[in-house]
């Protein structure tokens, strides 16, 4: 109260004292009327790291500019209340300002000061202590001026927190350690894959002769940490490339996208043999006359030189490894590497160590050829999963769900009668591969595949794979009554709002919140979570309740009919980046997907974020518990 009364005071001093270019009296007013120049608006984000992040947003009408908290002048500075009790602790003593403040310099107060205008953030995070639902008021009062002409502002707030809906503290580690953990899995799993591969498998007894003859088990050692300390650079190299916040636009923009369509589409038909890719020869030449120098400088010449001969086999594997990675996590690309490289590497100072085993090795053969052919045949399944996002991305209309699956079930149909024997390839060579159990039991497991995709040319969800495949709505056709009852559940596709502004003019004309989905068109959870939880016939039917805004953050397409401009004054002109924008600034999320519950007429946050779940109980809580307490 006493900085209300501060404030008032100051009002009245500042209107009998010319501040500037005129006086207070006059236009600013407009005759005594009453001035609002700040709107605000709350928010609650529930944050990975088991805190809960109160955000207030203030909007400041064009001319005018409200003081920061920071501000530390004759003006009043910004102060934000809030009133405790005991189901959360502050984690701070000021709330973070976004975009940060003005600076300008008063020539009649000699002094700098600091403010902000257009839109700012005030975010303060806090940790709960109660394990049931509960309330945080908070109070901000400040001063806002225009050409000289200054008025108090102020406004409450109230924080409805929901404990069931925070990320317990660790957990958010846990799952990405996880994740890392899988990731390092898989790609070693490539690294032995690509050791199999004809480029690498005959080199493993050469090399190991070598080191038998030549320096042994240390020269063996210092090997494989080459091999490894190659790739390690490429994964930091990739991790500089793909950092956080430029992996999205890769992953969707079409450029990249067709021209990884193009490669696997190039590398498949060599693998097949109907040509060969090798990297220049001058290349391999000067790592291979490096080799004959002395010591351990040699030895890393030879590793150089095996990971450029065995490029065209395993470019594809370490390629997958990669892009696999391109996810914004910096130490992705580096784990995968990593991975890659250490089982690329065991083999050659294993054997070292143990040079029995060599004998033990299986021989080169026919088992060779089916393993590119197998690798080819990925690829081109690979290919055509690139392609389709570009054109969701782009809404090119080139690749709906019947040509994608058709595509598919070809691929594994060759793939099957070649390992029958019915089709060779020029791999093989003019030997027929004999037919033995290894061979009949992949024929088995490519007709198995064959099998599964079939149903969904006539609309079958295919659910253990939904998330590769185009969205439902582009099908065009399906048949049989469950098949119809998925794709009538799914029709709020075709009439949900794209643009957030647009859904929240329709809330307050519909009287009902808006149930706001974060998406991507190339976004494998998103079309998982949309065949597996939002085309449940239960969620269909509470989902009607709200209005449906879907907010691709990676649309290439649509252009805004008019600007957006950000808080730090940037002009956006696609819709896409308008979404992303949003999601980032106003909800402080970037992960698809990511659903919330808006009351549009104040744009709180009523329920959220919900993110990834294959749980139709649990999607069917977030939106039936909402709407009862809230509305």
């Amino acid at each position: 109260m006493s900085t209300l009364i501060a404030n008032t005071f100051f009002s009245i001093i500042l209107q009998i004292i010319p501040l500037g270019s005129g006086f207070m009296g006059g236009g600013a007013f407009g005759g005594g009327a009453m001035q609002e120049p700040v709107h605000w608006r709350d928010s609650v984000a529930y944050n990975t790291d088991g805190t809960v992040s109160l955000i207030i947003t203030a909007t400041v009408d064009e001319g005018w500019h409200l003081y920061s908290q920071n501000h530390k002048g004759t003006a009043l500075p910004l102060e934000i209340k809030v009133d405790g009790n005991g189901c959360f602790k502050m984690t701070g003593d000021r709330f973070s300002e976004t975009p940060e403040a003005e600076e300008h310099y008063d020539e009649v107060f000699k002094e700098t000061e600091l403010y902000h205008s257009g839109e700012v953030c005030y975010t303060m995070p806090v940790k709960v202590l109660c394990d049931s639902l509960f309330s945080i008021s908070a109070h901000a009062e400040g001063q806002a001026c225009i050409d000289g002409s200054c008025v108090p502002v102020e406004s409450d707030f109230n924080f409805n927190i929901d404990p069931a809906m925070i990320v317990p503290l660790g957990s958010s580690t846990e799952n990405t350690d996880t994740s890392l953990l899988w990731f390092f899995l898989i790609a070693f799993g490539g690294g032995l894959l690509g050791i199999l591969t004809p480029c690498v498998f005959p080199m493993i007894p050469m090399t190991v002769s070598y080191f038998m003859k030549h320096g042994g088990r240390k020269q063996a050692v210092f090997y494989g940490i080459s091999i490894v300390g190659i790739y390690l650079v490429l994964g930091v190299l990739l991790s500089a490339i793909f950092g956080q916040g430029f992996a999205n636009d890769l992953s969707t923009h079409w450029l990249p996208n067709v021209l990884f369509t193009v490669i696997f589409i190039v590398f498949a038909i060599s693998l097949l043999g109907y040509f060969e890719i090798s990297l220049p020869s001058s290349w391999v030449n000067s790592s291979a006359r490096n080799e004959e120098r002395a010591g351990y400088v040699g030895t890393f010449f030879m590793a150089l030189t095996l990971v450029l001969v065995s490029f065209s086999c395993t470019l594809p594997i370490a390629g997958a490894v990669a892009l696999g990675a391109a996810d914004g996590s910096f130490l992705k690309p580096v784990v995968g590497m990593l991975g890659f490289s250490l089982a690329f590497a065991l083999p050659f100072t294993l054997f070292a160590f143990f040079p029995e085993w060599l004998g033990k090795l299986p021989k080169s053969g026919s088992w060779m050829g089916a393993l590119k052919v197998t690798l080819a045949i990925v690829e081109l399944a690979f290919a055509f999963k690139f392609l389709s996002v570009a054109d969701q991305a782009y809404d090119w209309d080139i690749l709906p769900r019947p040509l994608f699956l058709a595509i598919w079930i070809a691929l594994f149909l060759v793939l099957g009668l070649y390992f029958l024997g019915v089709i060779k390839f020029p791999v093989d060579g003019v030997e027929k591969p004999k037919m033995g159990w290894v061979r009949g039991t992949m024929a088995v497991v490519c007709f198995a595949v064959l099998a599964y995709l079939l149903p969904g040319m006539w609309g079958a969800p295919l659910n253990a794979i939904s998330g590769w495949l185009p969205p439902m709505n582009t099908h065009g056709f399906v048949f049989g009554k469950a098949n119809e009852a998925m794709a009538e559940n799914l029709a709020w596709q075709k009439n949900a709002v794209m643009d957030y502004d647009e859904a929240m003019d329709s809330s307050m004309t519909a009287g009902k919140p808006v149930l706001l989905m974060f998406t991507g068109h190339g976004c494998v959870n998103c079309r998982k979570m949309e065949q597996m939880v939002l085309a449940d016939s239960v969620v269909s039917k509470q989902m009607k309740n709200f209005i449906i805004c879907t907010l691709y953050v990676d649309d290439k397409v649509r252009k805004l009919p008019e600007p957006f401009v950000t808080a730090e004054g940037e002009s956006l002109y696609m819709l896409g980046d308008k979404n992303k924008y949003i999601q980032k600034a106003i909800f402080h999320q970037n992960a698809q997907p990511c659903h919330y519950i808006i009351d549009g007429a104040s744009g709180k946050v009523l329920k959220g974020p919900v993110f990834y779940t294959t749980e139709v109980e649990d999607y069917l809580e977030f939106l039936v518990f909402t709407r009862h307490p809230e509305l």
